[in-house]
């Protein structure tokens, strides 16, 4: 086999290999907590739009998206939210938004604490961050610059972790 022909055999495989994968990484990037499938430790996306509060979901009204089971306090907050699950999803995968300002990864995060900033959901690990992260702008701004790499990050250790099980 020519060198140009084993080049576009591994670019072709490569691609493959990634395409595959894009979905897993997409999956991958909701924050579940460290242990099972919920999204926002099960408490209902909608509920802080439309009720201005974190509500408790019921695994009775959930709906599985991206990966990740997100639970509703109600049928009527589900059915918003698959409708348009992007005006009601937090930002980030739901990682903490104080920790991305920063570049990095906070996986524990406190649904209690959460801000909505420019019609956007941002949780946070405690109710100071939270706070923080409103008060000061260049927060949202760091947190816009940072994410692809925080997000390239998770991918990487995604990766890592399926390469290492896969030996």
């Amino acid at each position: 086999m020519s060198y140009h022909r084993h080049a576009c055999a591994i670019g072709v495989a490569a691609a493959a290999f990634l395409a595959l994968s894009a979905p897993t990484m997409a999956e991958d990037l909701v924050n579940t907590g460290y242990f099972g499938d919920v999204a926002i430790k099960g408490y209902d996306p909608v509920a802080y739009f439309t009720e201005s509060k974190a509500l408790e979901g019921s695994p009775q009204y959930s709906y599985r998206w991206l990966g990740a089971n997100w639970q509703f306090a109600s049928a009527e907050n589900r059915e918003l939210f698959i409708r348009e699950p992007t005006r009601y999803a937090p930002q980030y995968g739901g990682y903490c938004a104080d920790g991305v300002s920063f570049g990095t990864v906070t996986t524990n995060i406190d649904p209690k604490a959460w801000r909505i900033i420019e019609g956007k959901l941002f949780l946070s690990y405690d109710p100071g961050a939270a706070e923080g992260f409103e008060k000061n702008p260049n927060k949202l701004v760091d947190s816009r610059k940072h994410w692809s790499e925080v997000e390239n990050t998770l991918v990487s250790e995604k990766l890592g972790t399926s390469w290492q099980k896969a030996r």
